[in-house]
């Protein structure tokens, strides 16, 4: 037979199955077998007998549509979202809040064990798992894979993944609302034009889904769009159409100050100029007499990218202000601010934690962005340098930090694994670094600087478990140990977790 050669899977497209659902993938679809062939099944839980409709069929996998719950999960809750089946904002609504947390504390731990080869205490060590199709099968399992099949060799060291901390109310925590705007379709029976329309993106697909509430935005950000769309379609505002380029309204951004109550509207527009701007404004400010900042952030490219190159004030301050744990931040409408203010304190309360400081270190922090992580640093070290590649971030860090009285910390645009050096040959010794990196993780360059400069204590603060683990190994092959990692669950109701992992140096 040639390497060519499909051999027929034992499932066919079209055909009903019944499946135990045996784990969820890292998109928090479940994991079914079907005579020993595996299935993603969108809907179900782990634990749960269904009978599903096969909708694909790869070589080693296929997908197939939950029909009918033979036995059901003690975890599995009713999502009271009215849209969740069709949004794809949320995924795991179906589950109960303390199994989220379970499932994102192994999700965590599975991609240690099986990317980063770490030994987790309480875990079976070196699983060996299937590849299919050339991929390890591990990318799309999560609580399956990293358990089977373990080798008994005992580990060097293990590292403790400590339970996720999770929210007391796990509703209406967003801070930040982007809502992309499309147009209603036609009225047909009395020819009445289509309104402006507003949500997130049907899972899978461009196709808005048209919405008046989310659950896990704050409310005010809800009824600012809800605002937005109504007087945007009074004023005849077109919305931008990604297949023909034409159209003006792309999408609106909502940031709401928790702590402050201050409020910004982000219109990003298809162009410099806005019909009836006047009447638009005046007609935000009377709607919302609370708001701060009305901003135009302008976008003409063929890109999913939400904002342009060009942003501009079209009524009152540039900037709104927030606190974190008593720290203050301006932020602008292209600011990176985490958009879950309580799990945010909690996290860097984490990393200050785990940066074990005395009052007398000094800290490097790679990715400061707009410096949050730096500045509760700086409360409790001896001086805090920050690096960030966006210039723009650097110069809100300086703001930060001026805003607060801060005065031990320093603030550099360039990127980490060139400008780190560089301190170092000016004499700058770090006895920690803290790097928060965006979803790909470190640069290998970043990563080899760490261990050049060998700092006691690496902070490692990361919004992507798979390359965490891929790059704890590498720091652990250069000389650390991971210690612990605590998962936080900035994002209920997703699949995404936040962890924050300490490393020391191994003597």
């Amino acid at each position: 037979m040639s390497a060519a050669t499909v051999v027929d899977a034992p499932v066919s497209k079209n055909e009903e199955y019944v499946v135990d659902i045996i784990g969820l993938t890292h998109d928090g679809e479940g994991v079914g077998r079907a005579n020993g062939f595996t299935l993603f099944v969108h809907g179900a839980l782990p634990g749960e007998k269904a009978r599903v409709l096969v909708m694909k069929v790869k070589k080693q996998y296929g997908y197939a549509k939950l029909l009918e719950l033979i036995e059901t999960s003690p975890d599995r809750v009713g999502a009271p979202c009215e849209i969740y089946k069709q949004c794809g904002g949320c995924q795991l609504q179906h589950m109960s809040y303390e199994a989220q947390l379970r499932w994102k504390r192994q999700h965590v731990v599975d991609n240690l064990v099986r990317i980063g080869k770490l030994y987790v205490e309480g875990e079976a060590a070196k699983p060996r798992v299937k590849e299919f199709d050339g991929q390890d099968v591990g990318e799309e399992l999560s609580g399956v894979s990293a358990r089977a099949e373990a080798q008994d060799d005992g580990p060097a060291h293990s590292v403790v993944v400590h339970p996720t901390v999770g929210m007391d109310e796990p509703w209406r925590y967003r801070n930040k609302a982007q809502v992309p705007i499309g147009m209603a379709i036609a009225d047909l029976e009395d020819g009445a034009a289509g309104g402006l329309i507003g949500g997130f993106y049907a899972q899978g697909s461009h196709r808005i889904i048209d919405m008046d509430a989310c659950l896990i935005q704050h409310e005010r950000n809800d009824e600012v769009v809800r605002h937005i769309k109504r007087i945007g379609t009074e004023l005849g505002i077109t919305a931008y159409e990604e297949e023909s380029g034409r159209g003006l309204l792309r999408h609106v951004v909502v940031r709401t100050g928790f702590v402050t109550g201050e409020l910004m509207v982000v219109l990003v527009t298809n162009g410099t100029h806005i019909p009836n701007k006047d009447q638009w404004i005046a007609g935000i400010r009377t709607a919302l007499p609370e708001v701060n900042s009305i901003v135009q952030n302008v976008n003409t490219r063929d890109t999913n990218v939400i904002f342009g190159d060009e942003t501009r004030t079209l009524w009152g301050s540039d900037v709104i202000y927030d606190e974190l744990d008593g720290i203050r931040f301006a932020i602008s409408a292209r600011s990176f601010y985490q958009v879950n203010p309580a799990q945010t304190v909690a996290l860097y309360r984490k990393a200050v934690e785990y940066a074990g400081l005395t009052g007398k270190e000094t800290v490097i922090d790679a990715y400061c962005g707009i410096g949050t992580i730096s500045l509760f640093l700086a409360r409790q070290a001896g001086r805090v340098y920050g690096v960030e590649i966006v210039p723009e971030a650097i110069e809100d860090a300086k703001r930060n930090a001026e805003l607060n009285g801060i005065k031990n910390s320093d603030f550099e645009a360039g990127p980490s694994e060139v400008v780190i050096p560089r301190w170092r040959e000016e004499g700058i010794a770090a006895d920690v670094i803290v790097v928060d990196p965006p979803r790909k993780g470190c640069d290998p360059a970043l990563l080899d600087t760490i261990i050049r400069m060998q700092p006691e204590r690496v902070v490692y603060v990361s919004c992507n478990p798979s390359t965490l683990a891929r790059d704890l190994r590498v720091l652990e092959d250069g000389g650390y140990k991971t210690v612990e990692v605590t998962p936080v669950d900035m994002f209920p109701h997703t699949v995404h977790v936040e962890s924050v992992a300490l490393l020391t140096l191994y003597k």
